[in-house]
């Protein structure tokens, strides 16, 4: 799983990459086979000024199925990497049990642009 962080009108810490790193990585482990690679980018929408303006965009690229793509503002930066990062498994966990129930019943697949003629 490669996993990209990158930060937007403000420096990014150790500690916080450390933190959305660790959050990544518990919160995907389930779905490790699945993902091919993670971009969070985080930002400070008003800079000095405060307020609920710490943003977290999440994209997940997916083998075979559409990306996920998963955003959450908050006043906390860390909070919002919390929330991204579970909202992310959880929608993982929903898209990948829905292609498996279709692939056991034997439906149609999603289709994979690569593959189209």
């Amino acid at each position: 799983m490669q996993i990209d962080i990158q930060a937007r009108h403000f420096s990014l810490t150790d500690a916080l990459r450390n933190h959305a790193e660790r959050r990544l990585r518990l919160a995907l482990t389930c779905c490790n086979d699945h993902v091919q690679r993670i971009v969070m980018r985080l930002s400070d929408i008003n800079g000095p000024r405060g307020g609920a303006d710490k943003h977290c965009h999440l994209q997940v690229v997916l083998a075979g199925l559409p990306d996920v793509v998963i955003e959450d503002t908050e006043t906390d930066l860390y909070v919002a990497i919390n929330r991204a990062t579970d909202r992310a498994g959880r929608t993982l966990m929903r898209r990948i049990n829905r292609q498996h129930t279709l692939l056991k019943q034997g439906g149609p697949l999603p289709l994979d642009p690569e593959l189209q003629i």
